[in-house]
């Protein structure tokens, strides 16, 4: 087997390409569940644009000012790059009968990927264990809360089905890996896709949290 080049090897064990590879893949994975409600609801393609970037921005804004952070997209004009190619890729496809199954496909890898970035980006500012998780769930589902006001679908925090818990699971699952001294992108990837697949089970068989029990 070939061994990596340690020049190719080195950004791959740098928390901060870490960090900006979970942001452009949350953003832009995000960027697309808002460009697909707007396809929903027939709009065009000036709001495909807004709902792709504001649904991919959202979360990750909410997370920055509570941290006291210079607003991602503010700085790095490619995050609104990306949300409006998500926007016009959506819109290239034109009618498809599996439109909105992929918004939930999507919005599930969102919910992973962005959990774990938005505690990644807590505990890079030396954020406590707790606030860690809090911005992990708020990055990944505030975009998402967004979107769906705007396209007048209820909210994902109004859904009995597991969403925002999916979020929590990534987000708590990356703060304790990394607690164990596990590696960036290991912790990273593992909690990201346990966070889709609670996700992707509660899609497919339908699980959902316990209600408040009815008094009898």
């Amino acid at each position: 087997m070939t061994p990596i080049d340690p020049a190719l090897a080195e950004p791959l064990r740098d928390p901060q390409a870490v960090l900006s590879a979970l942001d452009f893949a949350g953003v832009a994975v995000f960027a697309a569940t808002g460009a697909l409600a707007a396809a929903r609801e027939k709009h065009d393609l000036v709001t495909f644009a807004f709902f792709a970037a504001i649904t991919g921005v959202g979360g990750g804004t909410l997370r920055d000012l509570l941290l006291g952070l210079p607003v991602f997209w503010v700085q790095d004009w490619r995050y609104i790059g990306v949300c409006l190619l998500g926007a016009l890729a959506v819109w290239s496809l034109g009618q498809r009968d599996w439109r909105f199954r992929a918004l939930l496909w999507l919005d599930a890898a969102g919910l992973g990927a962005y959990g774990v970035m938005g505690a990644a980006k807590a505990e890079a500012v030396g954020a406590a264990p707790l606030i860690c998780i809090v911005m992990g769930a708020l990055t990944a589902c505030f975009g998402g809360v967004v979107r769906d006001l705007l396209a007048g679908q209820p909210s994902i925090l109004l859904r009995r089905e597991i969403t925002v818990s999916a979020a929590i699971l990534a987000a708590t699952l990356y703060v304790g890996l990394r607690a164990l001294e596990t590696p960036v992108w290991p912790a990273a990837a593992v909690a990201a896709v346990c966070g889709f697949l609670l996700r992707g089970g509660a899609l497919r068989w339908g699980w959902s949290l316990p209600g408040y029990p009815a008094r009898t």
